[in-house]
C-alpha cells in the first residue's frame, strides 16, 4: 500500500517542501532580481514558513492560514517577481479543499482584496495573474472538496443498501421459518395428548427447520465479514429450491403444487433469489393469514422473462405491513425485490376466493435499480 496515500501528513509535507524550495528558487535564480543578503534571507525564512503552514493545514486550518497570508506579504514585500504572495494560490486550494464555502470564501476575499497591490509592485498584467492564480487556487480547492463529498455519500448510500438487503434477507429467512415452527408447535400441542407421535412428528419439523435456519444465517453472515473472512458455506437460495420449499410447507399443513412451463434456461443468480424469495413470502404470508389448506406456485419462462404466480385458495387476504414497518416485509418486500432487479409485482384477491400474487422477472442480467431512500 502506498504510504503517501495512508499517511495525508507525509503528503502535506512533501508539497510544502517543493512550494518552498520553488519560492527559494524563484528568489535566487535571477541576479539582477535578488535583494540584499540579508533580506534574500528573511524571503526564506518566509517561503519555509509558507511551505511548511501545509503540513498544520489539517489540524490547524485557521492558524495556518494566517501563517501562510502573513509569510506571503513578507515575501511579496522583498521578492515581488517571485510570485503573488509567495506562491498563496497552494495554501488557499487547502482551504477550499478542507472547509466549506462559508469558510473559505472570507479567506478568498482576503486575499482578493489584497491583490491590487500587484498593481504597485508589478502592473495590470501581474495583477491579472495573481487574481487569476487566486481564483484557480480555490476552484480547484473547492472541486476536489466537491467530489470528496459525493464519494462519501455515495459511500454511505451504498451502506445503506447492504443493510437494507440484509435486512430484507434477514426477514425472508426468520419469518419464514418462526411461521413454520409456530405453526407446528401448535400443531403439536393440539394432538399432544391424543396423538403423541403426531406430536413428535411436529417436534421433529421444528427442529429440522431451525437448523436450516441457522444454516442460512450462518451463510448470510459469512458474507458480512471483513478482511478476508472464509467463502458463505452456502449458496444463496433459488429457483431450484422451490420444490423443498414447497414439501416444508406441506409438512405445516398447506399443501403446494409447483408448477414449470416453458423452455427452462439459467437466470441470473439475482434474479433466481428474487424469484425464490417472493415465493417464500407469499407462501408464508398465505399461511399465516390466509387459513387455506392449498397453494399453486407456477414458473412460467417466456422469451424475456420469468413469470411467478403463487395462488392460493384461502378465505383471507394476506396483511401487508404498514408503509413505516421497513423494507422486506410482506407485500412492500415483495413489490421492492422485484424492482430491484427491473421487474414488476401486482398482488391481490381473487374474485372467488383466495389470494394471488403475480411477479414478472427479466431474465436477462442487467445492472440492479438503486435503493430508493424517502
Amino acid at each position: 500500500m502506498n504510504p503517501i496515500r495512508c499517511r495525508p501528513a507525509l503528503l502535506d509535507g512533501i508539497i510544502g517542501a517543493v512550494l518552498a524550495a520553488g519560492l527559494v528558487t524563484l528568489v535566487l535564480a535571477v541576479p539582477e532580481e535578488r535583494p540584499a543578503p540579508v533580506w534574500a534571507a528573511v524571503a526564506i525564512a518566509c517561503a519555509v514558513a509558507q511551505g511548511g503552514s501545509l503540513s498544520l493545514m489539517r489540524r490547524h486550518t485557521g492558524w495556518a492560514i494566517a501563517v501562510a497570508l502573513v509569510a506571503g506579504a513578507g515575501f511579496e514585500a522583498i521578492a515581488p517577481h517571485a510570485g503573488w504572495l509567495g506562491l498563496i494560490a497552494a495554501p488557499l486550494t487547502y482551504v477550499s479543499r478542507l472547509r466549506p464555502p462559508r469558510q473559505s470564501l472570507w479567506v478568498l476575499g482576503t486575499v482578493v482584496a489584497l491583490t491590487p497591490v500587484k498593481l504597485v509592485t508589478g502592473g495590470w498584467q501581474n495583477f491579472l495573474l495573481a487574481l487569476l492564480a487566486t481564483l484557480l487556487g480555490w476552484s480547484w480547492g473547492e472541486l476536489a472538496r466537491i467530489r470528496a463529498v459525493r464519494r462519501a455519500e455515495e459511500r454511505r448510500r451504498i451502506v445503506a443498501d447492504e443493510r437494507a438487503r440484509l435486512a430484507r434477507e434477514l426477514h425472508d429467512v426468520v419469518a419464514h421459518t418462526v411461521s413454520l415452527m409456530v405453526v407446528q408447535a401448535g400443531a403439536a400441542a393440539d394432538v399432544f395428548d391424543a396423538r403423541p407421535e403426531r406430536a413428535r412428528a411436529a417436534l421433529d419439523t421444528i427442529q429440522e427447520h431451525g437448523r436450516a435456519a441457522l444454516v442460512e444465517l450462518r451463510a448470510m453472515l459469512e458474507t458480512m465479514r471483513t478482511g478476508g473472512g472464509p467463502d458463505p458455506r452456502g449458496p444463496q437460495p433459488g429457483l431450484d429450491q422451490v420444490d423443498t420449499l414447497a414439501a416444508s410447507l406441506g409438512a405445516a399443513g398447506l399443501a403446494v403444487a409447483v408448477k414449470r412451463a416453458g423452455a427452462q434456461r439459467d437466470i441470473p443468480a439475482n434474479v433466481s433469489l428474487s424469484a425464490y424469495r417472493i415465493v417464500q413470502e407469499s407462501l408464508t404470508n398465505t399461511l399465516r393469514h390466509a387459513r387455506a389448506t392449498h397453494a399453486d406456485v407456477d414458473l412460467r419462462w417466456t422469451e424475456g422473462a420469468l413469470l411467478v404466480e403463487v395462488t392460493d385458495d384461502g378465505t383471507a387476504a394476506p396483511v401487508p405491513r404498514p408503509p413505516d414497518a421497513g423494507g422486506g416485509a410482506g407485500l412492500i418486500g415483495m413489490r421492492e425485490r422485484a424492482r430491484l432487479v427491473g421487474g414488476t409485482l401486482e398482488a391481490g384477491p381473487l374474485p372467488d376466493g383466495g389470494f394471488r400474487v403475480t411477479a414478472r422477472l427479466p431474465i436477462e442480467a442487467r445492472r440492479p435499480l438503486p435503493l430508493e431512500v424517502s
